[in-house]
Formats: C-alpha cells, structure tokens, sequence
C-alpha cells in the first residue's frame, strides 16, 4: 500500500492499517508535540498530529512525481518520507525503548533513522542502510542553505555508490533527481513560500555535490550570513554590522566553533530576532563553553526557541520580556570580555550549554524573581493599564527596558497608527525648502517616504530618542533601499549632533506634543519651557531661509467656551470618570447636567474626546499625552518670545482633522452651552517658521 493511501485510509476511520504500517502507528499514536516554532504561526497549531500532516504534506508533493520517477525512484523517497519524523512520535512506552537503546530523540533525524533500521528484517540490507543513511541526511540541504550544517556533511556521493552496489537500477542522473524530488517534498511540506524562494539554491546545491568535481566550504562570513538570512530578510544590514563587531578574534574564535560543530540545530528559530552582535556574543558563549565537551558534535538552540515563544493576541511572538532580560545580559558584556572568558555575572539571568549525549543544547536560565517578573508581563498584557502603569514601572526597576520609549509589544502597533495617519500629514509637502530636511520623531518612516517620492533628490535624516523607532527604520531602510537615513538625536539638544545652519527644513509632525508630554525638564512634565529648548535648538541648527513645519493639535479660542457631550451609551459616562482621574496633563472637570450629558471648557470637551475616539487600546498611551497645549494666538505669542525677531510665521492655519466627526458619531451627540447642536472645534494647526536672519 502506498504511504499516501494508507494516511488517508487512516484519516478516515480505518485504524486497521496501523497494524501493517509500523511507521504510521508511530506518527497517528502519540501525544508529542515536538516542533519547529519558526514553521507556525499560532502555538494553537501546536498538537499531537502535527508530525502525521508534515508527513501527508510531503507526501503529496511527491505524488505530483508518480509520472516521471521510475518506482525505484519512487520508492525510495515515499520510505526515506514517511519514515524521518518518526523519532518526534510515537507513544511513551515507544521512546522509553528508544531511549534505553541510546537514541538520539533531540535529533530528529539521526533517532527516526536507528527506529527506521529496528523496524527492517535482514533480508531488506543494503536498501535498509541506504535508506537510513538519506534519513539521516534529511534536510541537510536546506539546513546547508541556511548555514546550518558545513559541506561535507551533506556530501550524498557515497550514498550514490551504495545505490548503485545494490543495483537499484538508478544511474548517478537518476538518483541526482530522486534527490532533487526528494528535497522538494521535504520542504514545500513545511513552507511553500520557503520552497519557491531557495528551490534554484536546492536544485544548485544537489547538481553540484552529485555532479560536480569538488566540495568546497563557505567563508566563516559567508556561513554566517546564510545564519542569517531571516534577519537579513527583515531588514538586517549584515555587512555594515558585521565590520562593526567581527575582529581576527571573533574570526578565530567562531571558526573553531564552526569547525568543531557538524550541525547547528534551530538557530534562525530560536536567534533571527537579536541584533548581529547579539547573536555573535551567544556563539562565542558557546564556543567558550565547548573548548570543555569532547564528542559534542551538534549544538542545538532547540529549549532556547521553545522557552522564548508564547502566544500574543493569537499568534506565536517572541516572549519581548524574556527577550529583553537577556538583551540586557548580552548589553553587559563586552566581545572582548567574552573571548578573555570573564563574563560578568547577573543576580536574574546566566546562559549554560548542558550536554545531551553527543549534543550541547544553549539555554538562558532565569533566577525565580526574573521568571515572575516575565510571567508578570505576560498577565499584564490582557489590561491595558495594567500593562502600561505596572509593567513598565516593574522593567525600569530592573532596568530593562531598551530606553524610556521602549513600547515592548505595542511597538509595531505604535508605528502602524503613525504610518496610517499618514494621508492627514500631506500638505506638509508643499511647505519643504531646501537640501536637507530633518523629520523629527519619524515613527514608522511614513512623512520621510513621501518626502523621498516628492523631492528624490533631497537629503532626508529622521531623527528619534527611542532606540526601537531608530532600529526599526534601519531595517526599512536596508530592506526598502530608502534614500532617507536615520539618526540618534535628542530633540532638545540637536546641536549636539548637526552643525549649525546644516538644515534646510525642521519638521515635527504630531511630535511636539509628544516632546511637551514625556519629556522631563527642569524637574516636571507638561512645561512650556521643554517646547521654547525644542524650538531653539532647531533654530540653532536652521539655515538662513530655512523653515520649522510644525503640525500638531491646538486648542480652540475663547477658551472660556463651554460644550455639552451626549454620550449615546452609559460606557461613555464610566469611560469619563476614569480619564479625568487617569489624564496627566492638567486637571480636566465637568459638571453632570442630564442622563449621560455633561457640560465642560471647550478645550476640556476635545482633549477628552481625541481619547475617547480611539478608546481601550489606545487609553493607556493617550492619557500620558496632551494633544492641545496653544490657542492660534497664544502660539504666535510664543513663538515670537522664543524665536524674537530672528523668525516669520508665513502660515498658521487650523483646521478639525477628518474622521473624528465621523468616529464620534456613533458615540455622542455635541451641543453648546445652549444645546444647540455645533460642529467639533478644530484640533489640529500647522504653523510654518521662516528663519529670516541668524540669532
């Protein structure tokens, strides 16, 4: 019975053929869950049939073939298929066994090939060592492709002499496109994407070990780009990176290693999200670790992948608390530290290589009060003020947190909204002068995108306090091939890192508010003086003619205007109570005049309602924040103290943003004092500076 059939006789309720295949009783009988993480996209996928469906998937893929593959051909693919995963199977008195006769179940393909072997009767030799010996070899090209595995171990000549000594009836052509079927097979099962990205590098690879003359290994660099390539996929600037941090020793160092070690297990899974350096500091962890385990012939970051996952909102994420203790661990020391082996010690965290047979398996173990913390950060995500008042408050204690704007998760999230607000943020376009422009806090990069498609030939810099909006934007800019760079810089202090007169436009795009709410200066938030050091230090650095575009909310005039909000639900009430309690920015009141309605200072009444229209999942954050902080007329004020005669505002305008009328709408009603229905006041200005001499 072909092993396709007997699955799906299986599937269907026929339990009777487990009996015949041996193989298939291990896969369908078992309560393992043994699997890769980077193959998933939610831990819900996660169960005990994962490894039977891989196989079915391969399986079928190989059926496409039934055509063109003689059955020589044919047959020795559907065994070398459907007996690999074996060893992540079977029922617990099964691996006991195998366990006892010493196999090696934490690899894979090594274990599936001795079970492979126990189930064969003599009388089947040489085909049973050939079909084990491609069991082992098992997705060594792929995990040649990806740096896993060197050359030599993924040489099938030998193989090739045996099949042709058994008389087989394949020549060295006919076994070279087994090989090419089989690898196919074996990775479109877990990836069609993956497949038709590296199925020429497979094809390649196959044609070159069966038909070319000789083996060459890769350069240390390029082994570790291929290590890589996912990070690199995702934006990773490996050449510039690896400059900074590679030395002779490093080199000599992560040879020995690579040298040493046949096969490196899971290592784009488990280390693709740290930083070059990172993931450098780990191996030469490693290879420190090493010089003292004779026999250790594979290193596997298998417990590391499976400890660093869990499940986000539905899907599989990197744990980023766990992620950023050991961040914090590997910030602590120095490459040089590491290769003098005088790795600094830390009450939280200790990375161990624990041998496994002929395995060394790299974990981080975390002290109890670290774990918790995690386990904390974990429990805090299902609130939103939990998450943000407790957990950050927590990471700052132990100091784990990247800077004061690491987000954790709600990073992504944080610079999607800003790249969305993008089409509000257009008609800054029209006030751009001169070579070099300077887009203060950039956010997800999506002013400076639009910025670079209007004026391809100006000089575009983005600059941000926050190191995960400036790495972000690194690995855009090295996956998208921007013009625009992007830099370090203190929004108060620029002249620290630009020359005087080197901008031609400064820009702050609902930025200033931001600058005005978080930053502490001179001991408090909130203080008007941290906006006049902004305004000046971009003065400071602004050429004569060159122009500050500043858009940002306002607040309404006369300010002693009062607003009437119906709130159309009962929530709006409890959502009201809770800002005016949770807002940082000034003390926000109200008077209750009906059911549900209340009566409040007009610019109370807005700043109220710009969190109220992006509700729950924006709470957190927006109460942090004061969105109106001028009227029109008491922003010229201020710019002119500021700036003196040194500046001309050539345009002040404001205007009520699209899509809060429309978003509020289902929410309340909005009267005057009176109770006369009225439009929303504005909320937004843009304010345009012109530098008509220096200072």
């Amino acid at each position: 019975m072909r092993a396709l059939e007997a699955i799906n006789k299986y599937l269907e309720g026929d339990r009777g053929v487990l009996k015949k295949e041996k193989w298939l009783m291990f896969l369908a009988l078992t309560d393992q869950k043994n699997i890769n993480l980077e193959k998933i996209e939610s831990l819900d996928e996660m169960d005990r049939h994962y490894s039977l469906r891989y196989v079915k998937r391969s399986l079928e893929v190989l059926e496409k073939y039934r055509a063109v593959l003689s059955e020589a051909q044919f047959k020795l693919v559907e065994d070398v298929l459907k007996w690999s995963e074996v060893s992540k199977a079977g029922m617990s008195h099964h691996r006991e066994a195998w366990k006892k006769k010493g196999y090696a179940l934490h690899i894979h393909n090594y274990a599936s090939a001795d079970i492979y072997r126990d189930a064969q009767t003599e009388d089947t030799e040489p085909y049973t060592q050939i079909v084990r010996q491609l069991i082992v070899h098992h997705g060594t090209i792929g995990q040649y492709i990806r740096g896993e595995v060197k050359r030599k171990d993924i040489d099938l000549k030998p193989i090739f002499h045996e099949v042709e000594k058994a008389g087989l009836g394949m020549d060295l052509h006919a076994f070279t496109e087994a090989m090419k079927v089989l690898n196919h097979a074996i990775i479109e099962a877990s990836s069609k994407a993956i497949w038709e990205s590296i199925k020429e590098d497979v094809y390649r690879e196959i044609d070159d070990i069966l038909l070319g003359s000789e083996l060459k290994e890769p350069p240390l660099k390029e082994r570790l780009r291929r290590l890589r390539k996912a990070s690199i996929a995702h934006g990773e600037d490996f050449d510039a990176e690896y400059e900074k941090v590679a030395g002779h020793s490093v080199e000599k160092a992560l040879s020995g290693l690579l040298d040493h070690a046949h096969t490196l297990w899971y290592v784009e899974a488990a280390l693709s999200d740290f930083t070059l350096e990172e993931f450098i500091k780990i191996l030469l962890f490693i290879a420190n670790e090493a010089e003292g385990l004779e026999g250790v012939n594979h290193i596997s970051f298998e417990k590391l992948m499976v400890d660093l996952y869990y499940q986000y909102k539905g899907k599989k994420r990197v744990n980023v608390y766990k992620k950023r203790i050991i961040e914090k661990y590997l910030s602590e020391q120095s490459i040089e530290d590491i290769l003098s082996k005088k790795i600094k010690t830390n009450v939280h965290i200790k990375h161990q290589l624990n041998r496994e047979h002929d395995t060394g398996h790299f974990v981080f173990l975390l002290s109890p009060a670290a774990q918790k913390l995690v386990e904390f950060g974990v429990e805090a995500e299902k609130s939103n003020i939990v998450y943000e008042k407790a957990t950050v408050m927590l990471y700052d204690f132990f100091e784990l947190r990247k800077d004061h704007y690491d987000r954790f998760n709600n990073e992504e999230k944080y610079l999607e909204t800003m790249n969305k607000a993008i089409d509000y943020k257009k008609v800054i376009l029209d006030y751009i002068k001169g070579h070099t422009v300077i887009d203060i806090g950039p956010g997800g990069g999506a002013l400076m995108d639009l910025i670079e498609r209007r004026y391809p030939e100006k000089k575009i810099m983005g600059v941000d306090i926050s190191q995960n909006v400036i790495d972000a934007l690194k690995r855009r800019k090295q996956l998208e091939k921007k013009s625009w760079d992007v830099k370090y810089s203190d929004a108060l202090n620029l002249g620290e890192y630009f020359d005087k007169s080197q901008a031609d436009t400064i820009i702050y795009c609902s930025i200033l508010h931001e600058i005005y709410s978080y930053i502490e200066y001179e001991g408090r938030k909130f203080n008007f003086d941290t906006l006049k050091k902004a305004l000046k230090s971009a003065f400071d650095i602004l050429s004569v003619g060159g122009r500050i575009i500043i858009r940002d909310g306002i607040m309404t005039e006369p300010k002693e205007q009062y607003r009437r909000i119906k709130f159309l639900s009962s929530e709006g009430m409890e959502f009201l109570q809770r800002y005016v309690k949770d807002f940082k920015g000034r003390e926000i009141t109200y008077s209750v005049v009906g059911q549900n309605e209340v009566l409040m200072k007009i610019n109370d009444a807005m700043e109220f309602l710009y969190t109220y229209t992006w509700g729950e999942d924006s709470y957190a954050h927006e109460v942090q924040e004061q969105f109106g902080y001028f009227t029109p007329s008491e922003y010229l004020a201020f710019i002119k103290d500021t700036l003196g005669d040194s500046a001309k505002v050539i345009e002040l305008r404001h205007y009520l943003q699209e899509g809060y009328t429309l978003e509020l709408a289902k929410k309340i009603e909005f009267f005057d004092e009176h109770r006369n229905k009225v439009n929303l006041p504005d909320s937004t200005c843009l304010i345009v500076i012109e530098k008509i001499k220096d200072v």
